[in-house]
């Protein structure tokens, strides 16, 4: 592997709060270092059109506490094909870039695996997600920010659902995993969580229902993630309880992608500054094909084919919590 002088760094695939303060990071090691650094706009599609900036330490001021990414992001159709990545490599090459930093999720992986493969260009990856679906690593850079959105509008959402004694929906981001939905459910005292990974079923749904109601309670939370099974949509899981328990006003609220933005949290921030730095380096020690990410409160990394196809684990402690505090 050749001695590396500049490293591009790009987002890619979904937003998420966290990813600027990895950008930063990214560039003032190389600063540290005495290396170039190129940012690199939209993604892989900006590679393809050879959409580059030349970063410095100055560049990244003031960008920490941004939530988004000042990079942008955009999905790129051509980067899936041969002749797109082929474009992608003759730009890097063109303008002198050594190897790269990925921040995304396992969409945006999987093709930095792809184009390590076919050209043997260096690559690193930093989770930026805010679903916290990426294995290798206990907490992806946005998912903390999201957690603490989610419970800071459910909690305003109690307040209206108390004033009224109402049955709030509330579905939160999570199409293939709960853990948002778990977490802030927990968090914000919900008294049913629904995901994906387990099928509570229609009927012992309403069954939770009937002795929330039973037990006193005169307004009852319930967070669906947008994955979950147990109706087509939360929408219809309103339709049916409304008509099977008709004593309850129900509600749905959807909180869509207010989720992914917002500036980042504390624990966002030191966690993309620590995985910038371990990418840097972990580059300039000739290292490729790894991401890096948090296990134990300590900086890891992990081959990226390992984090793309393996699977996050749900917490099921919190699952039994959660049930525990639902009486």
């Amino acid at each position: 592997m050749k001695e590396i002088k500049k490293i591009g760094v790009m987002t890619s695939g979904g937003d998420s709060p966290g990813m600027n303060a990895a950008i930063r990071s990214v560039v003032r090691t190389c600063a540290f270092y005495k290396i170039e650094c190129a940012g690199i706009y939209r993604g892989y599609e900006g590679m393809i059109e050879g959409d580059f900036i030349d970063l410095n330490a100055r560049s990244v001021k003031g960008i920490i506490n941004k939530g988004g990414t000042f990079l942008k992001s955009a999905r790129s159709k051509a980067f899936r094909t041969k002749e797109g990545r082929q474009a992608a490599y003759n730009q890097l090459k063109k303008a002198n870039i050594d190897a790269l930093v990925v921040i995304g999720g396992d969409g945006s992986f999987t093709g930095g695996l792809v184009f390590n493969q076919e050209f043997n260009f260096p690559v690193m990856g930093i989770p930026g997600t805010i679903d916290n679906d990426i294995a290798g690593t206990s907490h992806t850079l946005g998912y903390d920010t999201t957690l603490n959105t989610v419970v800071d509008v459910i909690d305003k959402i109690r307040d209206t659902a108390s004033s009224h004694n109402r049955l709030f929906f509330v579905e939160v981001m999570g199409r293939d995993v709960g853990h948002i939905a778990l977490n802030a459910g927990v968090g914000a005292g919900a008294e049913e969580i629904l995901i994906p990974e387990e099928d509570l079923g229609l009927e012992r749904l309403l069954e939770s229902l009937r002795r929330s109601k039973e037990s006193g309670k005169s307004s009852s939370i319930v967070i669906v993630a947008e994955g979950d099974k147990t109706g087509k949509n939360v929408f219809e899981l309103k339709d049916y309880v409304e008509e099977h328990l008709p004593e309850y006003e129900v509600r749905v609220s959807v909180l869509g992608h207010m989720q992914r933005g917002g500036s980042p949290s504390c624990f966002d921030r030191v966690l993309a500054s620590r995985m910038g730095v371990k990418a840097v380096e972990s580059l300039l020690d000739g290292k490729s094909n790894l991401m890096v990410g948090l296990m134990n409160d300590k900086i890891t990394v992990t081959p990226l084919e390992r984090a793309i196809k393996g699977q996050s684990k749900i917490n099921k402690e919190l699952i039994r919590v959660s049930d525990i505090m639902s009486v």
